[in-house]
């Protein structure tokens, strides 16, 4: 994995000493009204990072790519996440502190991410899950080109009915 730049942003490979920057931020509780609930401690979150850091899933099927996003002082405002899969294909998620909603962070952030997952791992479908009253996330979905998956694909998968399921496709690179 490699640090990736965007307008303004730095997406640093996520590692375990990130725990303690990175769960101030996972315990605003507004992030909770569409999120389960917070790490329990930095302690609980520091080895969730650590096992993150194979970046592979314990049966080698799935990258896991993490990322922390940083404001240019260093600020760390949330992160940016892809399961990568066989075939091109990638599930991403993202969550962001509150205070740095509605500045476009999140978006330039998982632009990145999305560029970042064609170019460098050739992933062309994406798909990602949130939660249907989670209207600013399916808005940045939605503004990223994602689209509804369809009713059957909802059910195939066993989408609860009150989370959706968006996907996009991706330009393949040509061949070399």
């Amino acid at each position: 994995m490699r640090t990736l730049h965007a307008a303004g942003l730095t997406l640093e490979p996520q590692l375990a000493a990130h725990a303690a920057e990175l769960y101030a931020v996972l315990c605003d509780p507004a992030i909770y009204a569409f999120e389960d609930e917070p790490p329990v401690s930095v302690e609980a979150l520091r080895e969730r990072l650590t096992k993150l850091e194979s970046r592979r899933s314990g049966d080698g099927s799935e990258a896991w790519l993490n990322w922390v996003v940083c404001l240019p002082d260093g600020t760390l405002t949330g992160f940016v996440q892809a399961s990568v899969r066989n075939h091109g294909h990638a599930a991403i998620a993202y969550i962001f502190g509150s205070a740095w909603w509605g500045q476009g962070i999140a978006r330039r952030a998982v632009e990145a991410m999305l560029e970042e997952l064609r170019v460098a791992y050739g992933v062309t479908r994406l798909a990602a899950v949130a939660v249907r009253r989670n209207e600013r996330s399916t808005g940045l979905l939605t503004r990223l080109g994602f689209s509804l998956a369809g009713a059957e694909l909802h059910q195939q998968l066993e989408i609860p009915a009150d989370e959706v399921l968006m996907c996009r496709e991706l330009e393949r690179l040509p061949l070399r």
